[in-house]
């Protein structure tokens, strides 16, 4: 008969690495919600604190793996089990990627500077922010509380975040090329924009791990995808 302690034990394990997990995710929302912001407003103080407290993120994420593979050898987990140890690495190594997507609006931020995108052009980017901010909120609400129905409902709109991404691509390639000294500050916006859309595939990647979880199987069907700006799209 199995030792009643070292069930307790393992079970505190597993809760602990998920409250880790979680805690990441908020660090990680937090970031991509800023780095809109500071870009929106210009706000270099706001994106310099977005750049510094990525190193949060990283550690956190470091911490994560020591300590599931420190559960991994110490309980030999099976079935479930172990698969609720893989799924705090995958998400954490999701969280971590995403929190880079945010680095990276926070330094554009900076490049940006003395170049103020019209409110216009932001429009379409605070739009996407605010889709990708809903996915990983839902997604991170469905790792919390192993809700596959949220995790499908994030896997389900991926498509819509890279159609939205695919609309601002083509809008702003327009700007481009109706008015060029709109280039430099249309070609940072791109380059947010696509984080933010990559942002969106991670928590469609944590929204499949959830799955996993679940049933022990990762979806076999593919996702359904909306970014045509790698398929030749003509402007105009």
């Amino acid at each position: 008969m199995e030792n009643p302690h070292i069930v307790t034990a393992f079970e505190n394990d597993l809760q602990n690495l998920k409250r880790r997990v979680i805690e990441m995710g908020g660090l990680v929302e937090s970031a991509v919600a800023d780095a809109v912001l500071a870009l929106s407003r210009r706000d270099l103080e706001l994106a310099r604190v977005v750049i510094a407290n990525d190193a949060r993120i990283d550690q956190i994420q470091r911490e994560i793996e020591e300590a599931a593979i420190l559960v991994i050898a110490k309980r030999q987990p099976l079935a479930v089990d172990l698969r609720e140890v893989i799924a705090a690495l995958r998400v954490a190594n999701d969280l971590e990627r995403a929190g880079d997507m945010a680095k990276n609006m926070a330094k554009r931020v900076q490049a940006i500077d003395g170049l103020v995108p019209s409110a216009k052009l932001m429009l379409g980017v605070e739009n996407l922010s605010r889709l990708a901010l809903e996915q990983l909120e839902t997604v991170l609400d469905g790792y919390a509380s192993k809700d596959v129905e949220k995790a499908q409902a994030v896997r389900a709109s991926d498509g819509s975040i890279d159609a939205v991404y695919t609309s601002i691509f083509r809008e702003l390639l327009t700007y481009m090329m109706e008015d060029a000294r709109t280039i430099t500050s249309c070609t940072h916006l791109l380059f947010t924009a696509k984080n933010l859309e990559r942002i969106g595939d991670h928590a469609t990647n944590i929204a499949e791990t959830i799955i996993y979880v679940a049933t022990g199987e990762a979806p076999r069907d593919d996702r359904p995808k909306a970014d045509e700006t790698s398929m030749g799209v003509k402007v105009g």
